[in-house]
């Protein structure tokens, strides 16, 4: 699945840089997003995937690259760009509507009030990510079953993945992290990550270079000091100290060695070391129950 479209490039080029690097990297983009339908069978034959669109740059980014592949995958599935409106304050209700209806894509707008309930619900000073991120959820879960959609494409990239997986390590004692395909817990939907091994780098260069309307989160954006913002300095850091560390990290999620770790509800330890079995004569190589 591959495409080659010419970017819309900015006028500034201090911050586009130049075309032919950019056109190399909507082809990097392009065929890691290919690569990741591929290799975990995100999209398939008649699918109507709802991809969420938040007005951020990987949101922005994903509806991008799966528009572009769109146009030559081997099978036909339908895109429609799903929107939830908030209504946070100064939120600006007509920049997603435009740009949608300027390029031609099919989309919806969800309008819930989720601002309010969280506001009412958590204590001044608190974080609202968790709260906001439930009913979010649940909102788009609930259009999705209206309106029929078989799979649910989200936005988040490989510094996601490997983010959620320290947030899980230093704050839940577990190894876990975000998944390229999953599941919802009541069965009903499946949600994929067609991002999941893009670097968020890659993707600010992209969005700023095809000059996306942007609209910044004034909900949980602003908010400072959260646990994920931390792991995201850390990962930062990691960049510049010793480049290539996070590739690594987020290649080894695909590689677990179950035998290497220390779960016993993954890999039968019991089992190792245990006296075998006596082998009854009668099932030995070469016996005749004949001679009995």
């Amino acid at each position: 699945m591959s495409a080659s479209l010419p970017l819309q490039l900015i006028a500034d080029p201090a911050r586009s840089g130049s075309a032919r690097q950019l056109a190399a990297l909507g082809a990097r983009l392009r065929r890691q997003v290919g690569q990741a339908i591929a290799d975990y069978a995100m999209i398939q034959a008649g699918d109507k995937v709802m991809v969420c669109l938040s007005g951020g740059k990987d949101s922005y980014t994903l509806l991008d690259m799966l528009l572009q592949l769109q146009k030559k995958a081997p099978v036909h599935f339908e895109l429609v760009a799903v929107n939830l409106d908030q209504k946070q304050p100064g939120f600006p209700a007509q920049v997603l509507p435009d740009y949608l209806a300027a390029r031609g894509v099919p989309y919806q707008i969800i309008e819930q009030d989720t601002y309010s309930v969280v506001s009412r619900v958590v204590p001044q000073g608190k974080t609202l990510c968790s709260l906001c991120s439930r009913l979010r959820r649940g909102a788009l879960y609930a259009h999705a079953t209206r309106h029929g959609f078989t799979k649910i494409a989200l936005g988040h990239h490989r510094d996601d993945l490997v983010a959620t997986f320290f947030m899980n390590l230093f704050h839940h004692a577990r190894l876990a992290a975000m998944a390229p395909k999953l599941r919802s817990d009541d069965g009903r939907h499946v949600v994929i990550r067609p991002l999941a091994t893009v670097r968020e780098a890659d993707i600010a260069r992209y969005a700023a270079a095809r000059g996306f309307p942007i609209i910044p989160c004034t909900l949980c954006g602003s908010q400072e000091n959260l646990q994920r913002r931390q792991v995201g300095q850390m990962l930062a850091q990691w960049d510049r100290d010793s480049p290539g560390r996070v590739d690594q990290i987020a290649r080894a999620l695909a590689d677990v060695r179950p035998a290497q770790l220390a779960d016993p509800r993954l890999f039968d330890f019991a089992a190792l070391g245990a006296p075998a079995a006596p082998v009854p004569a009668n099932s030995r190589p070469g016996h005749d129950p004949a001679a009995d």
